[in-house]
Formats: C-alpha cells, structure tokens, sequence
C-alpha cells in the first residue's frame, strides 16, 4: 500500500513580517523546508509531493531538494489562492498513491516516530490526525471582546499536522466541499469531517511540533534544531 506525503509549502506567511515567505527562512544555516523534507525523508513515507508557490517551485526544486539530494521528492506542484486548494492539488498529483499525509512545511520539527505513527494508524482507521491536548483554559469571546462562554479544557485538543487520510476518500470529500459550502476551512480535517465518511481520530502529537508563524516561533524553533 503506497504512502504519499504532500508537504504544503505554498503559503506566503505574512505574521512572520519577511518578505521571504517563512518555509524558506534559515534556520540553523538552512531553509526550514529542508527541516521538514529531511525528516519524511528518513520516514516510512513512500514518496513526497511539494505544494509551492508559482515562483518558487525553482527555488524549491534546485536549492533545496538537489541541493540536500531529497531523493522520495516524486513531484513538485504549483498551490492555489488558498490552502484548501493547495490540498487539493497536492492531492490530485498523488497519482497511485493509497494513503496521504498532508504536512504543512512551516513545522519542521515533526518528528520520523509520530509520521510512522501515522502511517500505521491510517492503515487501520482511514482518517487520523495529530494533537495535543491545550494547556491553557480556552474562553469564546464576542465582538465586543467579552466572554461568551468558558470551555471545558479536558476536551480541547490543538491540532497539528501530519494528518493522514485514505486518498480516495479525501479526493470524495474534496469534490463534495467544492460543490458546497467552503466556509472556515482551516485544515484537512475539517473536510473530512464536514464531508467525508470516517471519523477522524486523533493521536498524541508532541508539543515541540510548533507552526512557525511569528518571530517569536523562529528563535524557538532555532533552539529545537539545533
């Protein structure tokens, strides 16, 4: 049963404040995409499909997957306006493959244990995800910045990637979105479940496995993988 991994790697960052986009900031001496890609790498992964921006896809292709001889890399496609459509692009050039996981390029310290996790789950389940549960107490806050609500933090869980799908499925659920309602849709999860037959179970991720997304992030991140 063929593994595909499609790294996400087409967004343009802009909380970060630079004006090159954040999955190609150094980090250590190296882009953070080669952080990210080295590790499916040395996965179970079969192969690796790269959703990059229109001008980068050059960039991506010569300076980072030759230049540190990323060998499972099978294609690398152009994203679309948003990253729902990124997904789905990643997804159609998946050709063969039976299983997905859909990896965003900005947390690049994902670790080979919880991908090969992943992978064996999916093979049971269809449809599983990363997460963590929150530390924090999470509050709804109105408009007017006033507490709706308190939530009841043991049930509340921040969500990560990887997150792995049966491909068929996700390509099923995809088409159904498009003709619907496309409305807050944040990660692939939230297709499966609105669209999709299989619950989506969620694994226990691990808490260094941030999303680069303010500068902050980066100087964290420079400590993890160093």
């Amino acid at each position: 049963m063929k593994v595909t991994a499609v790294i996400l790697s087409a967004g343009k960052g802009t909380r970060m404040g630079s004006d090159v986009p954040k999955q190609y900031l150094n980090i250590n001496g190296r882009p953070m995409l080669y952080y990210t890609l080295r590790t499916f790498e040395n996965s179970n992964v079969d192969e690796l499909i790269i959703v990059a921006g229109k001008d980068d896809i050059e960039y991506v292709r010569s300076e980072i997957v030759c230049k540190y001889d990323i060998k499972k890399v099978k294609d690398i496609v152009e994203g679309g306006k948003e990253r729902y459509n990124s997904s789905y692009n990643g997804i159609i050039a998946a050709t063969g493959a039976d299983y997905l996981l859909l990896h965003d390029a900005a947390r690049p310290c994902i670790t080979t244990g919880k991908i090969n996790e992943l992978i064996n789950e999916v093979k049971k389940c269809g449809a599983c995800i990363l997460g963590v549960p929150v530390k924090d107490t999470i509050k709804l806050v109105d408009k007017q910045n006033k507490v709706t609500e308190s939530l009841r933090r043991d049930m509340l869980w921040s969500i990560q990637t990887p997150q792995a799908f049966l491909r068929d499925d996700m390509i099923k659920a995809y088409k159904i979105m498009f003709e619907n309602s496309m409305d807050n849709i944040t990660d692939d999860s939230m297709v499966m479940e609105k669209f999709g037959n299989k619950k989506v179970k969620v694994l226990l991720g691990e808490y260094n496995n941030i999303k680069a997304t303010t500068p902050e992030d980066m100087r964290v991140l420079e400590e993890i993988l160093k």
